[in-house]
C-alpha cells in the first residue's frame, strides 16, 4: 500500500470514528433531554396529580440539586458515547452481531425480553456492589445526594458509576455474538428507549403507576416509582424493572407495598368554600 493509500485510510477511519463518537452524543443527549424534559414537563402540567402523588412529602429537590444532577449527566453522556463509539466499530470489525434490517417481529419481541430481564440483573448485584463500603463513596454517593430524586437523576452519576453502568451493553452483545446470535437493532433500540423511560419514571418523584398495582399478582413483579424512591431514603429496593432479585434476596423494603398504597389513595384535600355573604 502506497504512502497515500495508507494516509487515505487513516483519514477514513478517523473520519468514522469521529462520526460514531458524535452519534453517541447526539443519542444518549437526545435521549436523556427529551426523557427527562418531558416527563418534568407532564409533572409540571398535572401539578395536581404530582403533588398529590408526591412520595416524600417533607423534602424537596432544590435548585442546587437540578443543577448538580444535570452537569453531571453532561459527564454521564460522555462516557456513554465513547461505549457507544465501541459497539459501532465492534460491528464494523465483526467483533459484536448486530442486524440493523430483516429482524422479524419475533425476534424482536424475544431478544428485547432477555437483553431486559439480563440488564435488570446486572443492575441489581452492580447495584448492591457499589452499596458495599468499600465501593460506595467512589462509585454511588454522587448519585445518593438526590435525596428527593427528579426525572434529572437519571444520568447524575460519577465517570465511576458510569462505566459500571454502561458496561453491561457490549459485555452483553459480546456473550451473545460469541454463541452466534446477530441482535436485532431495533430490539437495541427499543431496549435503549425503555431503559430510559424506565429510569426518568423510577426517579419522578411522584407515583405514576395505577393504584393496586402491587397488589395485581400480574403487575406486582414490575418496579414503581416508590420502589426506587425508597431506596433513595431508606437503602433498600436494588432492583431496577422488577423486583424479583429484591424479594429472592430479601432486600425489598418492608413498607414497600404499604407506602405505594398510602400514596396512590391519597386524597386530593378538600378547597375552602368562599363563605356566603350575609343576606340585607
Amino acid at each position: 500500500m502506497t504512502t497515500a493509500a495508507t494516509q487515505s485510510a487513516l483519514e477514513y477511519a478517523v473520519s468514522r470514528v469521529a462520526d460514531h463518537f458524535m452519534f453517541g452524543i447526539y443519542f444518549d443527549l437526545s435521549r436523556y433531554l427529551i426523557a427527562a424534559g418531558v416527563l418534568t414537563a407532564l409533572l409540571l402540567v398535572f401539578r395536581g396529580f404530582a403533588e398529590r402523588r408526591r412520595i416524600q412529602q417533607g423534602r424537596r429537590a432544590s435548585r442546587a440539586d437540578y443543577m448538580r444532577e444535570i452537569l453531571s449527566s453532561m459527564r454521564t453522556v460522555v462516557v456513554y458515547a465513547f461505549v457507544t463509539l465501541a459497539i459501532l466499530v465492534g460491528r464494523e470489525t465483526g467483533v459484536i452481531l448486530l442486524s440493523i434490517k430483516d429482524a422479524t417481529l419475533w425476534t424482536i419481541i424475544w431478544q428485547f425480553a432477555l437483553i431486559v430481564i439480563a440488564h435488570d440483573a446486572w443492575f441489581y448485584w452492580a447495584h448492591r456492589a457499589m452499596h458495599s463500603k468499600r465501593l460506595f463513596r467512589a462509585t454511588h454517593l454522587h448519585h445518593h445526594k438526590s435525596r428527593t430524586p427528579t426525572p434529572w437523576t437519571a444520568y447524575s452519576f460519577t465517570m465511576t458509576e458510569a462505566v459500571i453502568e454502561v458496561a453491561f451493553v457490549p459485555v452483553f452483545l459480546l456473550i451473545t455474538s460469541q454463541l452466534g446470535i446477530a441482535y436485532a437493532g431495533y430490539a437495541i433500540l427499543f431496549f435503549i428507549w425503555h431503559q430510559m423511560i424506565r429510569n426518568v419514571m423510577a426517579h419522578a418523584g411522584s407515583e405514576l403507576f395505577p393504584a393496586g398495582w402491587v397488589d395485581n399478582p400480574w403487575t406486582s413483579w414490575i418496579s414503581t416509582t416508590t420502589h426506587h424512591d425508597l431506596h433513595h431514603s431508606s437503602g433498600h429496593n436494588f432492583g431496577f424493572y422488577f423486583t424479583f432479585w429484591d424479594r429472592w434476596m430479601g432486600t425489598e423494603h418492608p413498607r414497600y407495598r404499604e407506602a405505594f398504597r398510602e400514596v396512590t389513595t391519597r386524597r386530593r384535600e378538600p378547597q375552602p368554600q368562599p363563605v356566603p355573604e350575609p343576606a340585607e
